[in-house]
């Protein structure tokens, strides 16, 4: 008797020391992923995708990074509504966007922060709209992202918008300039922003002498569209494409002893930290983007000081763009009244009334930002030139 009932009792401590072990390992997670920290509190699953290998690796790893920023934030200030983030990886490829997204549902995702691209976010909110997840990307410009689907928005300015935003800059600050164009005829995102910064310039008056095209983001050389801006006399040239490309672009000018004043959009926004990149070929640079890490205001040098600890780097305007998404979707949310129990298509619908029924967010992209029904945001964008490798205010 003795002996079987010390055999019990053993039985008994085993599955104590088991169960305790299993709720102490119950806090850890692995890479991608930040969880709530109060298991006593509700938890919102927040899933995104984006880039984070390959060549636009820099977009979808700043994204994630802001977000991960706010993340921290809002699970040490609120303990009774935790954010669970996860971030996978689509390497800016429409189809595997759509196997992220997939991968995101089996972990139970409610909402979508992405995806970050434009090309994968296409593919993604098709999925979206018909499993009614509310989406919301930081990053991802086109207005095909939006169009016909009542459950996506943006953080970022629309392609259009930016186009126009552009153009009335030009005619407004370069009177009188004499304007080239190079961009990406087989990109949605640089023929969209083009298209609009044409139709604008010729409202407005201003000239464009030059409109040249290459067809994608891997082409190395680049001499034949410069020598036409060149020959042209443009003195302004508009780069409506990705930092990449950018690069060689201006490299390229330099050799051919052509300066014009380059005027980038918001995929201009990695330039300085890309990898092997003269810094001093981008001196004198224009560039539109909402958000400037050397600012002086107080929201931003605080994110700047937490992500500068956190990753040692500078944050771009994507990482401020996750940053702002997270925000948003956390506290739109918290104004629909629901319970993270509720069904995702009733999260959904809550969000959508929120979003076009005046919600409002003061983030680091923007004061005071709005959306309206077409999921586009409202938001001034900040005009920045390049000097000494940091972004001024114009």
């Amino acid at each position: 008797m003795k002996s079987s009932f010390a055999k019990k009792f053993l039985v008994v401590c085993l599955a104590m020391v088991m169960v305790f072990t299993f709720a102490a390992c119950g806090g850890s997670s692995e890479g991608g992923e930040s969880e709530g920290g109060d298991a006593a509190g509700a938890v919102l699953k927040i899933g995104s995708s984006g880039p984070l290998t390959g060549g636009a690796s820099i977009y979808g790893t700043a994204v994630k990074q802001g977000a991960e920023i706010a993340v921290a934030e809002i699970n040490e200030a609120n303990p009774d509504l935790q954010i669970e983030f996860k971030m996978e990886d689509d390497e800016a490829d429409g189809e595997k966007a759509v196997n992220a997204y997939n991968k995101l549902k089996d972990w139970g995702i409610q909402m979508m922060m992405g995806t970050v691209t434009t090309g994968s976010c296409i593919a993604t909110s098709a999925v979206t709209f018909e499993d009614r997840v509310f989406e919301l990307t930081p990053s991802a410009s086109s207005a095909d992202v939006t169009a016909g689907k009542d459950n996506v928005f943006q953080v970022c300015f629309t392609d259009p918008n930016q186009g126009v935003k552009a153009a009335d800059y030009i005619t407004e600050n370069m009177a009188g300039s004499k304007v080239g164009v190079i961009y990406n005829n087989s990109d949605a995102y640089s023929t969209g922003i083009f298209n609009a910064f044409k139709a604008e310039m010729e409202a407005k008056g201003g000239e464009i002498v030059a409109a040249e095209t290459y067809p994608d983001d891997t082409n190395a050389d680049y001499s034949a569209q410069l020598n036409s801006c060149k020959s042209a006399g443009a003195d302004v040239v508009l780069l409506p494409i990705y930092y990449t490309p950018a690069s060689v672009i201006m490299k390229q000018a330099k050799d051919m002893n052509y300066a014009p004043v380059f005027f980038g959009v918001d995929g201009m926004d990695g330039i300085l930290d890309m990898e092997g990149f003269d810094t001093a070929l981008a001196e004198g640079v224009m560039l539109m983007t909402p958000f400037n890490p050397w600012s002086t205001d107080e929201n931003v040098a605080s994110f700047v000081e937490k992500y500068q600890a956190a990753y040692n780097e500078v944050p771009n305007q994507f990482a401020a763009d996750g940053y702002d998404g997270i925000y948003a979707l956390y506290e739109a949310f918290k104004a629909t009244g629901l319970g993270t129990d509720a069904a995702n298509a009733d999260i959904c619908d809550a969000m959508i009334g929120q979003f076009t029924g005046g919600f409002s967010y003061d983030g680091l992209t923007g004061a005071a930002m709005t959306w309206n029904d077409k999921g586009e945001v409202n938001k001034t964008p900040v005009v920045c030139v390049i000097q000494d490798g940091i972004y001024v205010d114009q």
